[in-house]
């Protein structure tokens, strides 16, 4: 395809691709880098693209692929390795509040407090918490879904109540 014919088709594509971009980042200024990013590399890669093939969708595969290596690159980015005993940090959001004292220290109080529970709620709640299903858990622990699912709300209740001075 001639350079001049394929830029056009390029441009002529720049709105589809920007409908499809903020449809995927769902945000305008992202959605016009990634348009702009998409249209960079088609440019760069001409002479991949292969005559009488589907250049739109040839385009729009571009689009994707960069969108979803942007969100991969974020996710690795965003990842924490726990070195802690335990593994305590684990699953804990990046702004968990744990690099200061403070923060330290009422992650402890809640610990404690989840400790002080009988283990009828502790054990379902602390199981919840770790990343287990309400079902794995009413298996594991042979107890109807049901039960389970009260338990663990009457235990968030609990904190809630306790460190309703927190909020």
């Amino acid at each position: 395809m001639g350079s001049i014919n394929f830029q056009n088709k390029l441009m002529a594509l720049q709105s589809n691709l920007l409908n499809f971009a903020y449809m995927l980042t769902s945000n305008r200024d992202d959605a016009y880098d990634l348009l702009q990013d998409t249209t960079l590399k088609a440019l760069d890669n001409e002479d991949k693209y292969v005559e009488n093939t589907n250049f739109k969708g040839w385009v729009f595969t571009i689009m994707r692929n960069i969108f979803i290596n942007n969100y991969r690159r974020v996710v690795r980015s965003a990842t924490i390795i726990d070195t802690t005993e335990d593994c305590y940090h684990l699953n804990l959001s990046q702004d968990s509040g744990l690099e200061t004292p403070e923060g330290s220290y009422a992650a402890q109080e809640i610990t404690s407090a989840i400790n002080d529970f009988p283990e009828k709620y502790r054990v379902p709640f602390s199981m919840h918490v770790a990343g287990y299903k309400y079902n794995e858990i009413a298996e594991k622990m042979g107890l109807p879904l049901g039960t389970v699912k009260s338990r663990i709300f009457f235990a968030r209740q609990q904190l809630q109540e306790r460190f309703s001075a927190y909020r």
